[in-house]
């Protein structure tokens, strides 16, 4: 009888696995995503900033904050992108062709 709570251990090595890779495919499109929206909002609002020129107070702090947004999730996605094709990457066993073969492939 198991325990309420406890999680079991999985008998296959590869499922767990599975969740994670699919847990970081979703974090590197919402981080995808993010460094998207916040170049279209950088451009509007450097389009904003040179036809209109607003004189809100709170404008001059508002207009670059995507700019810094922006180097912040390219970094976030190009790391997560990383680990997600390490992730997916097959095994390196290489003992079932001949070595022969093997170089004929290569």
């Amino acid at each position: 009888m198991s325990v309420p709570g406890r999680r079991r251990a999985c008998p296959h090595p590869t499922r767990g696995r599975r969740a994670d890779t699919y847990r970081t495919a979703r974090a590197v499109q919402r981080t995808g995503r993010l460094l998207c929206w916040s170049l279209v909002a950088g451009m509007a609002g450097a389009a904003t900033e040179a036809l209109f020129h607003p004189g809100a107070g709170w404008w001059p702090l508002l207009w670059p904050l995507p700019w810094y947004l922006t180097p912040a999730s390219a970094l976030t996605w190009g790391i997560l992108r990383l680990r997600e094709k390490t992730a997916r990457r097959p095994p390196d066993d290489h003992d079932d062709l001949p070595a022969e073969e093997h170089g004929q492939a290569a």
